[in-house]
């Protein structure tokens, strides 16, 4: 039997994950910055955030292609940093100490 395998890089993703990941990589006032809504300007958090944006199709629209689009920045900086290991003897020293 085949699994399905679903090409919605959504699936699976609620609004408050998405919320959180978007408040960790850039913060309230930076997100506030990049989408221009109240809940993120004014005593922003998670609560308040999450039920204005189930409530405005246009704005929970946004919050979907900014965290789409910071997935495709944290892609972008995995494949252009060097593996740190090879260059430095060292980097994996506390874990041979176990």
């Amino acid at each position: 039997m085949t699994s399905h395998t679903s090409k919605d890089p959504l699936h699976g993703v609620t609004l408050e994950m998405q919320v959180n990941s978007l408040v960790a990589h850039y913060g309230w006032v930076e997100l506030s910055k990049r989408i221009n809504i109240n809940c993120f300007k004014s005593d922003p958090s998670v609560k308040s955030s999450l039920k204005f944006l189930r409530r405005t199709p246009w704005a929970r629209a946004e919050v979907e292609a900014l965290y789409l689009a910071s997935l495709d920045e944290v892609d972008d900086v995995k494949e252009d940093e060097p593996d740190k290991s090879a260059e430095d003897p060292w980097s994996n020293w506390r874990g041979n100490q176990e």
